[in-house]
């Protein structure tokens, strides 16, 4: 079937497009009333499967900037071909066993970049041409029987039973072949999480949050939310596909330059949204045609009314992943996923009236989207910042356009990494410093600096600090320090090195010491401790779903596991990580992957958990991976970086103020 309009007609053929979720979005650069002013040759082409197959046309977009551009391009080359089958396919009669089929995503440099001609503006953004668009190789069926025969195909093959995984993570699906054993809790979280995948336009964009056929109101659990996705994005990765990786970010980089309002209100160009679902709707005037739509969440319809702040740093931090993982860095390369880390850095790099080179946010703002009194400048929060600036620096290509930029990028770097290490730091020592801290200091000399009354060491501290090792407390503002240990902010900050070498070795000392506390009979807790009583009740407003102990309230969260071995092996402390997948591989399948545990020690699944979570799933499953290909994970994260210790601006001898710490030997910097 070929033609040139945009609707593919009966059920099976859904026409792929954007939904405008505001009456004068601009994606393309021009209204979408006056669509049919431009003219549009040489669409690029959906197949969207072998039985129920329709060409569907997709133009190329670019990205909106300022309301008066008008740039505009057309992709020219196939978007994607795959096959997707249903988990319970059969082919004519008989007991045939389904197999899904994978297209070997092609990796050729030339059709996968982008080019910028020598008329365009690299300071504005001004013009992109997408010359490639996405090559995927089409996959070739060469016989389909029941029976007596078997299914060939030209790529490589999984069985739905999960029995064969390709673990291949560099080159794409048809290299380097290699199988092994797997358990079978691991074949059961690979078939869960296949059937938690979604597809747009008959391409596989992303996971659901949450898959329980027996839940009547799933909410927004059945939308594909972009830190979600990560840990199974990464699965897919480590077992040699990255096609679904691949189009989650293309796609995702679309919706970033969407019109975002609430109540007459836009935030900053850059922001990517929280979620976006894909919507199945019929056409005007007809009962057989209808089309694919995707419909994001930039926080306009969440709980609290919040923007996501850590999607589009997960975004690059993901986008650094695949380019490490399958050796396609033609995909960072392309003009518009440039413009796109661009436009994030920009948002969050834009000077404003804060004193300290920490992210500032509101509450709810990140993996904890309700109140639970983290707004300032939650760890999260900055090490996701601190990851995705070194993630940018890596990938960005310097030229006149960007060199300031990247110049942005390292000071803030620098700042931020002495900021965190020298003021979040808490051990016995530390301390018992701010127990003797003096108030009202007025000097550049100060050691108080933010004036913190010694009065806010907490009681359950004083007895909970181990003598060895240490951690980065949650939150820092002027005379407020926030001691509880918040799980994921530490953890990546090991994972980006944030912290120091001693610090983060000081951390997983604190998380063996305290493992009855932070770990438990499930691996691991959000934060602790839970806010209780009173506290409770003045800082999440009497939150029904934040108890004590449950749910972002000292809950605990079983898709922490990949985050926590990656550290583990960055560290060199591998059995710690296979002590708490062991834990949690002990009750995951039994207790139907459960989002969340409540009670103090993770003991009972929680109260409103949804049941069949996907990061649950994915992390399990990222996390028996990792530790099986141990130095894979050294793709995933990064070592200290001497060059930013260099670098370093805050040594103003001249003004009396105390010098940086990083103006000292590298041995006094590594030895803190």
């Amino acid at each position: 079937m070929n033609t040139s309009g945009c609707i593919g007609i009966s059920t099976m053929k859904p026409y792929c497009r954007i939904l405008i979720s505001h009456k004068g979005s601009s994606i393309f650069g021009f209204s979408p009333g006056k669509f049919n002013d431009y003219p549009i040759d040489n669409l690029s082409k959906f197949h969207c499967g072998r039985f129920n197959s329709c060409n569907s046309q997709i133009i190329g977009y670019t990205r909106v900037t300022d309301s008066n551009q008008r740039a505009f391009s057309v992709s020219g080359s196939s978007w994607g071909q795959s096959r997707v089958f249903p988990m319970n396919f059969h082919v004519g009669q008989g007991s045939g066993r389904g197999v899904l089929v994978i297209p070997n995503v092609a990796s050729d440099f030339r059709n996968h970049s982008t080019s910028v001609e020598a008329h365009v503006n690299e300071k504005s953004f001004e013009r992109i041409y997408i010359q490639g668009g996405l090559n995927v190789k089409p996959l070739v069926i060469e016989r389909i029987e029941t029976g007596h025969s078997v299914v060939k195909e030209e790529e490589s093959r999984l069985d739905f039973d999960g029995s064969s995984i390709n673990i291949d993570n560099l080159k794409g699906l048809n290299e380097n072949m290699v199988e092994r054993e797997v358990s079978e809790i691991e074949k059961e979280a690979w078939k869960l999480l296949r059937n938690a995948v979604v597809s747009y336009c008959g391409n596989p964009v992303g996971t659901v949050a949450a898959n329980d056929s027996a839940d009547k109101q799933p909410l927004n659990y059945d939308q594909v939310f972009i830190r979600d996705f990560v840990p199974s994005a990464l699965a897919f990765l480590l077992n040699g596909e990255g096609e679904i990786v691949k189009n989650f970010l293309l796609h995702t980089l679309q919706l970033q330059s969407w019109e975002k309002t609430v109540d007459c209100y836009s935030p900053g160009q850059g922001l990517m949204p929280a979620s976006f679902k894909v919507r199945t709707i019929p056409l005007d005037g007809s009962n057989e045609a209808f089309e694919e739509v995707l419909d994001p969440d930039f926080g306009e319809s969440a709980i609290g009314r919040v923007a996501p702040v850590d999607s589009g740093l997960w975004w690059i931090i993901l986008l650094r992943a695949y380019g490490k993982i399958t050796g396609d860095y033609a995909l960072q390369e392309r003009v518009d996923v440039q413009t796109g880390i661009r436009l994030i850095l920009n948002l969050c790099l834009t000077g404003g009236f804060d004193m300290f080179p920490s992210l500032l946010v509101t509450d709810g703002s990140c993996m904890i989207d309700r109140r639970m009194g983290i707004h300032g400048h939650p760890l999260e929060i900055q090490a996701l910042f601190y990851s995705a600036l070194r993630c940018s620096r890596e990938m960005l290509i310097v030229n006149d356009g960007t060199k300031n930029l990247v110049a942005a990028i390292n000071n803030r770097l620098s700042a931020l990494s002495f900021h965190i290490r020298e003021y979040y730091w808490a051990d016995m020592k530390k301390i018992n410093e701010i127990y003797r801290y003096k108030t009202e200091e007025y000097s550049t000399d100060a050691i108080n600096k933010f004036n913190i009354y010694p009065d806010q060491i907490p009681s359950w501290l004083v007895d909970w600090i181990p003598e060895k090792g240490g951690y980065l407390i949650g939150n820092l503002q002027p005379a407020h320090m926030d001691f509880r240990f918040f799980t994921l902010g530490n953890l990546w900050a090991i994972v980006s090195s944030l912290g120091s070498p001693e610090q983060n070795e000081g951390i997983l000392n604190l998380i063996e010491d305290k493992w009855d506390d932070l770990v438990a009979q499930m691996p691991l807790k959000i934060c602790y401790p839970a806010l209780e009583h009173e506290e409770w009740r003045i800082i999440t407003g009497s939150d029904p779903k934040n108890t004590p102990w449950s749910y972002h309230n000292g809950g605990s969260w079983p898709t922490l596991l990949w985050q926590f071995t990656l550290a583990c092996i960055k560290m060199g402390r591998p059995e710690l990580a296979q002590k708490a997948v062991a834990l949690a591989e002990k009750r995951l399948s039994m207790d139907q992957w459960p989002e969340y545990y409540d009670m103090r020690s993770g003991r009972f699944i929680g109260k409103q958990s949804r049941l069949f979570q996907t990061w649950t799933i994915a992390g399990f499953l990222t996390s028996k991976m990792l530790l099986k290909n141990p130095e894979k994970a050294s793709l995933l994260f990064w070592e200290e970086d001497y060059e930013l210790l260099e670098i370093c601006v805050c040594a103003l001898s001249k003004t009396g103020r105390k010098k940086c710490s990083r103006s000292a030997p590298r041995s006094q910097i590594l030895a803190r």
